[in-house]
């Protein structure tokens, strides 16, 4: 499970760094338990833009993960972004 409790304690990072990091421990979470990738490629303030890869790349099921797991738990802690896109 990511362990997110200090997430938003932080003082000198800019919302990229922040989002940049939590994509980092959601690629390694969905690497260790489900083989799939997620990177993070950029950040406009309103959209996230990632890239999928591993066994995400050609599973049906992507579409559900970016949206459900990928977004959702982006949402958590940036709720003003307007959408997450797979690139």
């Amino acid at each position: 499970m990511l362990d997110l409790k200090d997430f938003n304690h932080s003082h000198d990072h800019t919302p990229e760094d922040r989002m940049r990091g939590l994509i980092e421990q959601l690629d390694a979470y969905i690497a260790q338990y489900h083989g799939g990738r997620v990177e993070f490629c950029s950040f406009d303030g309103k959209v996230v833009k990632v890239r999928m890869g591993g066994a995400c790349e050609e599973c049906p099921l992507q579409p559900a993960t970016l949206r459900g797991w990928v977004e959702g738990t982006i949402r958590q802690f940036f709720p003003d972004i307007e959408k997450v896109e797979s690139i």
